[in-house]
């Protein structure tokens, strides 16, 4: 079984910019699409963006215009490029690869946008 990983999160004040990353331990990012989801507190983890194995991209709302989700496939290896990033981005940011067999998530890492 694959295994995901997340990493890059960290506290921004408003306006600033985070490149997270979600290394996977094969290369499932090849294969299948790749996904951010978000937690923020008292809140249901929301869908932020989308890559499929083609390349082509898909955003939430909230976000298009100012996140970028691209991959590396020869580092095995999903980003998510946040830029102008507003309080209401605060959350704990989650990686995902649904497969026919199995859906693997990361275990997430917290991003914090305060002054």
């Amino acid at each position: 079984q694959a295994q995901l990983m997340e990493s890059g999160g960290g506290l921004v004040q408003p306006g600033g910019s985070l490149k997270l990353s979600c290394a996977a331990s094969g290369n499932i990012f090849s294969i299948y699409a790749g996904a951010w989801y978000r937690q923020a507190p008292g809140k249901q983890r929301e869908y932020v963006a989308t890559i499929t194995s083609g390349g082509s991209t898909n955003y939430a709302d909230s976000v298009k215009g100012r996140f970028t989700v691209s991959r590396d496939n020869a580092k095995n290896t999903m980003y998510l490029q946040m830029n102008s990033l507003e309080p209401s981005d605060t959350a704990v940011y989650y990686c995902r690869v649904n497969t026919p067999t199995y859906d693997y998530w990361g275990q997430g890492t917290q991003v914090t946008v305060s002054s």
